[in-house]
């Protein structure tokens, strides 16, 4: 059946059904029957309708033309139709419903518009979380992007290492007779001797004590920057190095694996290093080469040298050690470096092509070094074992040609005074002992509160230094403090003398680098 308007009009006790559009509320004269619905409406106006939207305007179904279904009527019956009157010629009542109607399609035109605006709602929600998913997508691409690149870093340190290991092997029959330390590197180290000669090192010395700072000024040296470095989950810097030419550069080892260099003049990291699988234990400056050397717990040391890009990459690793690489000293030359392990061992490398040329072990050596030191002149080296023993070796010849013990604690600190005549050395239990190297005697011993880790004295032989619970300086004519800096929250590790001893330099394992001077 159709669902419409129906006005009854006609005469004489007859009704005649008039059909209205759904639509207009019009009379239709020309209607058409909707087969989805059942609504009749007036062609035109549908039409218009269909052409302008698709859909039903009373159920909001999709229609066409073709749903449509004109609707006959009998030629009486049309003649028989009288129109009403509208509704505007109606007369008051006609006015207020006019009105009525007109607030019922704004009602109906403002609940279509809040419909539309919470459509839109949804979808600008939609859009946003879209957006937040795509940020949160891009930044874990970028992490993954970064791991990435740490993974192929780390390939590329493998190969070098693979390298450094592997080519010397493959021209094993050509360096067969270069092995050892040979007459051309005796040569060369007895020529870097002779440079050195007591009388040279004497007057340099000399001339180094004419500026070097005075004690009251030492006295007056306070905190003048810190600097938190290397990674807080795994905090401490256990090692340092001052450049012996741009003292403004600064290595540090630590115990997240790597070693970065820093600029004390402008307060910024210039580059880190990674490479190794452990703690590093020690670093180098080469004093005339861009080349940095740093050794670490996993057995290894490394020797560094600037890419394309000017950032130091380990070019080649040196692997021959069994156990923790414990420090290394380089050859006053520059051209050979010591490393010492726990393995009891001590390596003689070339710098140049990164070969072992000689790797010295001994029966009477049970226990692994703790501490290694060139002497001056470079041809003597001392070592400490972790029997609480001081060696003393010649490197020529390879040979332990004297001990000094006493200690009762595992040395932590050994270095020779600038004169080539003293060596100092201290231990765990807080006990520093001086050496002389004419006599082969203590000549001197100094007991401190609480534990040691590090020994030092300045380029003039004036100063001695120590670390420990803080960092304490001494002179060395009569071992009488001078000043104590006790700035870190936790041990120091390692402090070293900047030029004519102008400054200081300390590291701790509260994870800061200080800088003390005159304020």
């Amino acid at each position: 059946f159709f669902l419409g308007q129906f006005t009854h009009s006609g005469g004489r006790g007859e009704e005649t059904a008039v059909m209205s559009c759904a639509i207009s509320g019009e009379i239709c004269e020309d209607p058409v029957v909707s087969l989805k619905s059942g609504h009749i409406f007036e062609r035109r106006l549908i039409e218009k309708q269909i052409s302008a939207t698709g859909r039903c305007p009373i159920t909001d179904q999709d229609l066409s033309k073709e749903d449509l279904l004109s609707v006959k009527m009998h030629k009486n019956q049309k003649s028989s139709v009288v129109k009403p009157r509208l509704t505007s010629s109606a007369g008051i009542p006609g006015m207020i419903k006019s009105l009525q109607d007109e607030w019922d399609a704004i009602m109906l035109e403002t609940y279509t518009l809040k419909k539309h605006l919470a459509d839109v709602r949804q979808e600008l929600a939609y859009a946003l979380y879209q957006k937040d998913a795509a940020c949160r997508v891009i930044a874990r691409l970028v992490k993954e992007r970064d791991q990435a690149r740490t993974a192929l870093a780390d390939v590329q340190g493998n190969m070098a290492a693979a390298v450094g290991k592997y080519a010397p092997a493959s021209n094993e029959m050509e360096l067969e007779d270069e092995k050892g330390i040979n007459a051309e590197i005796v040569r060369k180290m007895q020529s870097t001797a002779k440079k050195l000669s007591n009388k040279a090192r004497k007057t340099k010395v000399k001339g180094l004590q004419l500026s070097v700072a005075k004690p009251d000024e030492i006295s007056n040296y306070s905190e003048v920057s810190s600097h938190p470095l290397h990674s807080s989950s795994r905090p401490g810097i256990l090692c340092l190095d001052l450049h012996p030419k741009s003292q403004n550069l600064v290595i540090t080892g630590g115990s997240d694996h790597s070693a970065i260099i820093f600029d004390k003049d402008t307060s910024k990291i210039l580059d880190t290093l990674k490479y190794h699988k452990k703690k590093v234990t020690d670093v180098l400056f080469h004093p005339t080469s861009n080349v940095v050397f740093t050794t670490s717990a996993d057995s290894t040391a490394a020797i560094w040298g600037p890419n394309k890009k000017n950032k130091f990459q380990a070019q080649s690793i040196l692997g021959d050690h069994k156990k923790e690489v414990v420090g290394c000293t380089l050859h006053p030359s520059g051209d050979y470096l010591i490393t010492a392990s726990m393995d009891a061992s001590w390596c003689f490398w070339d710098v140049e092509t990164a070969t072992c040329k000689a790797k010295v072990t001994s029966e009477k050596i049970s226990k692994g070094y703790t501490k290694v030191i060139f002497h001056p002149d470079g041809l003597i080296l001392g070592g400490a074992t972790a029997d609480s023993t001081v060696r003393i070796f010649d490197v020529k010849q390879q040979n332990n040609v004297h001990n000094f013990t006493g200690h009762e604690g595992n040395i932590t600190g050994l270095a020779f005074s600038e004169n080539g005549y003293y060596l100092g050395s201290a231990d765990e239990t807080g006990v520093v002992k001086m050496w002389d190297l004419r006599k082969l005697r203590n000549f001197h011993t100094i007991t401190t509160k609480g534990a040691l880790t590090d020994l030092t004295f300045d380029a003039s032989g004036m100063y001695m230094m120590l670390t420990g619970s803080k960092v304490q300086v001494y002179t060395v004519k009569g071992f009488s403090v001078v000043k104590e800096f006790d700035d870190h929250t936790n041990t120091v590790t390692s402090a070293m003398f900047g030029k004519d001893a102008r400054f200081i330099a300390s590291t701790s394992k509260d994870r800061t680098l200080k800088f003390y001077a005159a304020s």
